[in-house]
This record gives C-alpha cells, structure tokens and sequence, in this order.
C-alpha cells in the first residue's frame, strides 16, 4: 500500500496557518497564498540486479572442475565449470551410430526387394524399465501425500504410453512390411514411385537422425559451463535424494518426457543440500552457478492503484534502504506495469520499475552500493507545482465527490467548491475555486455553516 506524502516548506506552511488572536479558538482563518506544492508516493520496494542468470547441469554426472568461488567475479563467456557425463557421451555415440546406419541405400536394379527391419528395441526397453522404477523410488520419498499419488500417476502415465508407442512401432513396421510385399508380388512394372517413396522415407530418418546427433552435441558441449555475462558469482547447491531436482532429472531420461514438479526456487540452499564442488555429483537440471550482473541496480515498487495513473516513465524518486540508516539515494521509473498484484486489504498494486542511482548521507559522503534484494521505500515526485494557488490541507472538507473550502465573504461563511492539483502532506494545491488574497477557513471547516458569521 503507498503512502501519498507531500513536502511543504517551512515558511509556506506558517504564512498559511497563521491566525489573528482575535479569532475564536474553534475556527481559525489565513490568507490564501502562493506556494510551491510537491505531491509525492511513498511505496515499499525491492533492490533488484539488472539480470540473473541460473547455470544448470544439462546432463547426469559429476563436477569435473569448478574454476570459480563463491562471489568472484566473471566476465561474458568464462568457463566457470566442467561436467563429466559418460551418459551424454554415450548418448552421442550412439546417435552418431544411428545417423550412419540411416545413410539411404542405393537402389537395385529390376525389381525392387524393399523390406522394413524389424525394430529390436529389447534392450532399450530394459533401460526405459530401470528408469521408471528408479523414478518411482524417489517419488516414494516425498512426504507430500498429493504431490507423491500426483507424481507415481505421472510416472505410471509415462510408462504405458511409452509400451503403447512400442507396440504401436513393430506393428507399424510389421504392417507396412506386409502392404510393400503384397503390393511387389502382384505388380511387374512401375516401381519407379514406390523406390521414390522409399527414398523420401529413408531421408526422413536420416534427418530425424541428423537432429539427434545435434542435440547430443549441443549436450555435450554444454557440459563447459561457461557465463551467459559478466557478473557476480553465487555457487548453486544441488539438494539430496527424493528432491523435485533429482526427480525432474529423471523424468527428463523417460521416453514421453515425463511431467516436471514445480521449479525450487529456494535458491539451492535447502536443508540436506551438497555444497557445490569437484567431485560431487549432479542430475540433470541441477543448479551449479547462480551470475548475477550488478552493474547496475534496478528498484521493483509495488504502487497502489488509487495513486498509479500518477506515476509515469522519466518520474524522478528518492529512496530510503534499511540497511543504510540516513543516507538517501536517487531513482527515476523506467517502467509502469499493467498486470495487478493482489494487496492484503482486498485492493491491488501495480509492479514500477525504476533505475537507482548515487546514494550520499545527509553530510555529503557517499553511501555504499546496496546488493540485490535489499528492502526499501521509494518516494515518487508524481505533482510538482512551484507557484500555486495554496491551501491548507486542513481547509479541505470532503462533501461526497467534491472537495469544498468555507471562505470569508462580508463576514459571513461562503460554501466554495474547488478543484485540487498537486496534494501535499499539509498543503495542497487548489486550480480553481479560489484566489490569491481569499481569506478561508483553514482549523474547525467541519463546523462551519453557511451564512454563519465569522470574525
């Protein structure tokens, strides 16, 4: 919820309020003047990194070699750790194979003898098999009563959908085997179009195998984990057996995919995690260097719906951070958001972005650079006014929509309806309604009437 602050000077707020002894107590009177007028937002905000970057193991394995510590700084492309992963090399090896056997076979002469292997996928089922029984194993680990029935559902959807397409595989080949041979015995010439089918079939595997070798590769590759940017460093930790990490690494190995838990976002640091080093193994997913760039902080203000349409792009801001007790930095919004955040109190605030700048201490020093996260309240100069027609904020009453202000005329009390600028904690500014010299009620307007005579 923000907090509409203003920031009257001194002398303004005197000149304003002042009052001749000879009025009664209860109603007090002062000259309208000209005064500068400065409406400001105050809303709570959050340090933020110009950008952040998780660096994941792309494969099962082990840390070959970490070349950073924990809060170095890297520059763009620097390679801050090796994975060794014999299953992703084997995973290329074995893609590589493919993509060869898949070389289109060079025609015959005559008749065409076109038969289909039989796909032998025994031994691939077997491994498939070890992986759904490993998965259900660490699904039986989770205390989470829905989110282990959510999970073994997952898993055992995985496996019947993965026996389906096997069987679905051998009598697709099966079939297709029997319509090629049925179709060569009664058939003596034109085996021109059936040898170009073929030949667009074949095609089509060896690419599909090109694409496996690619991915394999990029895998491979990716196990040099190098910075996305230059940044600071902040060393993951891969949580324990029966974590959503270890999980979601052996789902990815299942044929369908396998269905993901939620993302950790507890910053790889939960109970029973294993410090990230040389030597320690990781899954798939796991996190292993958090790159933060701080060359330059951004701020993330929650502002409160009655007080956005206020804010706009270039608005200049001052902020207060709880960590630098009486220094005040500079900030200016770079973006208003459009999507709602739900409050507390049933209302909704809208997501600011804004760039933070040079903090001083109120002697002039410098203050120190705040790091990502960091909590604080940003004040937004959203009205600035330098000459305004100024009233108490005091004199204002609220009559239903309109805002009304009691003004001495004849002696006698006069309703004026007036129409509010910039609004300041204790003056505001007043466009029209009223003119320099009224003479207004400024202590006591709730009790005034109309017609009532005042000194």
């Amino acid at each position: 919820m923000t907090i509409r602050r203003g920031i009257p000077p001194l002398l303004v707020l005197l000149a304003l309020t002042g009052c001749s002894s000879e009025e009664p107590a209860a109603v007090q009177l002062a000259d309208v003047k000209r005064a500068p007028v400065t409406e400001v937002v105050e809303a709570p905000a959050t340090i933020g990194a110009r950008a952040t970057a998780t660096l994941r193991s792309p494969a099962q394995g082990t840390i070959a070699k970490l070349y950073v510590r924990e809060g170095d700084h890297v520059r763009k492309g620097q390679i801050v750790a090796k994975i060794r992963s014999p299953q992703a090399q084997d995973q290329l090896k074995q893609a590589r194979q493919a993509s060869k056997s898949a070389a289109p076979a060079t025609p015959g002469l005559g008749r065409p003898n076109v038969r289909l292997a039989s796909f032998d996928t025994g031994a691939f089922d077997l491994k498939v098999a070890r992986h759904f029984a490993r998965a259900r194993r660490e699904a039986k680990k989770i205390d989470d009563a829905q989110a282990r029935r959510q999970l073994l559902s997952a898993i055992g959807l995985a496996e019947a959908q993965h026996k389906a397409q096997t069987r679905a595989l051998k009598s697709i080949t099966a079939q297709l085997n029997r319509s090629i041979n049925s179709v060569l015995a009664g058939v003596t010439s034109g085996f021109g179009g059936l040898t170009s089918s073929m030949a667009s079939l074949q095609a089509a595997s060896k690419s599909q195998a090109k694409a496996a070798v690619k991915a394999a590769e990029s895998t491979v590759k990716s196990l040099t984990v190098k910075a996305p940017f230059g940044g600071v460093v902040t060393l993951g930790r891969p949580t324990g057996g029966g974590s959503a990490s270890s999980l979601n690494g052996l789902l990815s190995q299942l044929p369908t995919g396998g269905q993901q838990l939620p993302a950790d976002t507890s910053g790889g640091s939960a109970s029973g995690g294993t410090p990230v080093a040389a030597g320690v193994p990781v899954s798939a997913g796991d996190p292993i260097v958090t790159v933060t760039d701080v060359s330059e902080l951004t701020l993330s203000a929650d502002i409160d719906e009655t007080d956005v349409l206020l804010v706009k792009k270039g608005t200049e801001a001052t902020v207060e951070l709880d960590a630098v007790p009486g220094a005040g930095y500079t900030a200016r919004v770079t973006g208003v958001g459009v999507t709602p955040l739900a409050g507390t109190t049933g209302g909704v605030s809208y997501p600011v972005q804004l760039t933070l700048g040079a903090g001083r201490f109120d002697d002039g020093a410098e203050a120190p650079t705040p790091k990502p996260g960091m909590s604080a309240v940003t004040r937004l100069t959203v009205r600035e006014s330098p000459a305004a027609i100024a009233a108490p904020a005091s004199a204002i009453v609220s009559s239903g929509r309109e805002s009304v202000v009691w003004v001495v005329r004849n002696g006698t009390a006069e309703r004026r309806v007036v129409k509010l600028g910039a609004q300041g904690e204790a003056v505001v500014e007043v466009l029209n309604g009223l003119s320099v010299g009224d003479r207004i009620v400024v202590k006591g307007a709730d009790s005034v009437r109309q017609g009532q005579r005042l000194p």
